[in-house]
């Protein structure tokens, strides 16, 4: 038999943890405090657990309550969604798109698809997280993620691949003049090198020739970061070598402020994602972003 009740008190657990309190909450929702306060008590009765701890000033989410409470979240998003697609109530991208994405490759490849997104869709608000850092997409809210990696993590997210880019080790003719050419990738053990600490083995490189034979190298760590974007400042000036996606570094390549190592090698490929929570129905702001970036950013 089905659970007609199976729904009873979402809508108003979600306004009252988005509030932060029953008051403000049924000031929301059009309903007296007592009403709210009793729709909760009787979702928690129905559920067996409890999913807010209350004092006389605030509600705070339990474990359990902070699970409940996104799964109803995705559960009323995708509710509306559905509405809006069966009523064509909506055309155009509404609400907050929350996006995060690395600081360099934003800037260089996302900057007009950010630009032409919030012109297009003016009722939109972005949230923009520009970082590398670990991120869970449905936990953290996010409903968008790029994401550079040569291999991508088994996942339930669904992902599109948007950019590739070769992966390159380079350092600037100064050090190379001061510190000499390394011919052969081996010889990286004797050199200052910077590693990407956000990487799982961050201090081995792995090369591999034209034949197929594969090295790899234990660098020296002269230093360790997660920001790329510095890194590459002091590479520039001549401290070290680094291994980045040529994507960072194409204008420095062109220009010869860097140059490039063991051209006679394969080099690596690593692919950027965009990555967001499973849904047989994507919001419109997400495919709307997703159109974007497939027609201003350089095709894979």
């Amino acid at each position: 038999m089905a659970n007609n009740r199976l729904f009873d008190g979402i809508t108003v657990f979600v306004q009252v943890v988005k509030c932060g309190g029953f008051g403000a909450a049924a000031e929301a929702t059009g309903h007296s405090n007592s009403y709210v306060s009793k729709e909760i008590a009787k979702l928690e009765s129905r559920l067996g657990v409890r999913l807010l701890n209350r004092t006389t000033r605030s509600v705070a989410l339990t474990p359990e309550g902070k699970t409940y409470y996104q799964e109803c979240v995705q559960l009323i998003n995708d509710a509306e969604q559905a509405v809006a697609e069966i009523t064509q109530s909506t055309v155009e991208p509404k609400g907050t798109l929350k996006v995060s994405c690395p600081v360099w490759f934003g800037k260089q490849y996302l900057a007009d698809v950010f630009t032409t997104y919030l012109s297009r869709y003016p009722e939109v608000t972005l949230e923009l997280d520009m970082s590398d850092k670990p991120i869970d997409v449905i936990a953290d809210g996010y409903d968008l993620v790029i994401r550079a990696t040569a291999k991508l993590d088994d996942s339930s997210l669904i992902c599109k691949r948007i950019y590739n880019s070769r992966i390159c080790t380079v350092a600037s003719k100064q050090y190379l003049k001061h510190y000499g050419y390394p011919q052969h990738p081996s010889e990286l053990s004797a050199h200052s090198c910077f590693c990407y600490t956000n990487l799982k083995k961050f201090n081995v490189w792995e090369y591999r020739d034209k034949a197929g034979n594969k090295t790899l190298v234990e660098v020296q760590q002269r230093v360790l970061s997660n920001n790329t974007e510095m890194s590459l400042e002091l590479v520039k000036n001549g401290l070290g070598i680094i291994r980045v996606p040529e994507f960072y570094i194409e204008a420095q390549l062109q220009s010869g402020e860097l140059v490039l190592l063991f051209d006679d090698y394969i080099f690596p490929e690593i692919d950027v994602y965009a990555l967001y929570p499973t849904r047989k129905h994507v919001a419109s702001k997400v495919s709307c972003f997703l159109d974007l970036i497939t027609e201003i950013v350089t095709p894979c």
